[in-house]
């Protein structure tokens, strides 16, 4: 797993019968900044755009699907290139991605009441209010006749976290998996950050110009916020689906969207909150 996992050694503590205390080494997850430089072509330095807290690993693939997911870019196209570089302070640790845009792509307008410094548990602190966030989609998900048995869809969460092997050494580390309505498992990115995994997903579509997932669903192993609805919404996906509990503005914006929304996915329960034409039974 290279840069995304790092072992420490702890000290284990055990108040069973056996009362063992012992010291020994463990994994951890990886956290390290990520910070997203944007800019046109031409010379000239790229500006900071973000600054994400995330595990090393498909960096390229996260600072595309950020774009993507927050309206800044529509598809590979609007890219000319995308690279790691190291900081000007921390050489050769590549914790910066900088991206020029494609002629006639307008650069981003940092606006300072949105803010976008986040965190790898909530991609949208700091920003002034929820308008301020909204971002609509190029594509029209309610028109997408993706059926899902449930019995498939049931299926899926043991499927994901089979594929999870950053979570098999940490224990630490959130899962965004891309499926077919048949379960077949397209693509899975992890990350400490449940929206850097959705990111990096996205990204990987961008690049591979699969946008818009069309008939696809995605399933998160975390609960589904209003932002991982709108990363869903923006990707084109018509079926979100979490092993938690969905908030009242994701099912807001899910039912907006024409979007199917799905929670507490744990062994053969589920609740449908919205789109559930979309869930045969």
């Amino acid at each position: 797993m290279g840069r995304a996992t790092d072992r420490r050694s702890v000290l284990r503590i055990d108040l069973g019968p056996d009362g063992r205390v012992v010291r020994r080494p463990d994994n951890l997850a990886a956290e390290e900044p990520l910070e997203i430089r944007v800019g046109p072509a031409g010379p000239g330095r790229r500006r900071p755009l973000a600054v994400t807290m995330r595990t090393p690993g498909d960096d390229l693939d996260l600072a595309l699907g950020f774009l993507l997911t927050e309206g800044l870019i529509r598809s590979t196209d609007d890219v000319q290139t995308a690279q790691l570089c190291a900081g000007a302070e921390t050489p050769n640790t590549y914790n910066v991605v900088d991206v020029v845009l494609a002629p006639g792509v307008p650069e981003p307008v940092t606006d300072p009441a949105r803010n976008f410094y986040t965190t790898s548990s909530c991609g949208v602190c700091g920003k002034a209010s929820i308008d301020s966030v909204r971002t609509r989609s190029a594509f029209r998900v309610a028109d997408d006749p993706l059926t899902v048995p449930a019995e498939v869809l049931a299926a899926l969460p043991d499927t994901l976290r089979s594929a999870q092997r950053g979570f098999d050494r940490t224990g630490g580390l959130h899962a965004a998996g891309l499926f077919t309505p048949a379960g077949e498992l397209v693509a899975m990115r992890e990350d400490v950050g449940r929206h850097n995994a959705v990111d990096k997903l996205v990204g990987w579509a961008v690049r591979e110009r699969r946008l818009p997932l069309t008939g696809h669903l995605l399933l998160v192993s975390g609960r589904a916020s209003f932002e991982l609805t709108q990363k869903a919404w923006m990707a084109g996906l018509p079926l979100l689906a979490a092993v938690s509990a969905p908030s009242t503005l994701a099912a807001d914006l899910a039912a907006e969207a024409g979007m199917t929304l799905v929670g507490f996915l744990r062994g053969d329960t589920m609740n449908v909150y919205t789109g559930d034409h979309r869930i045969s039974r």
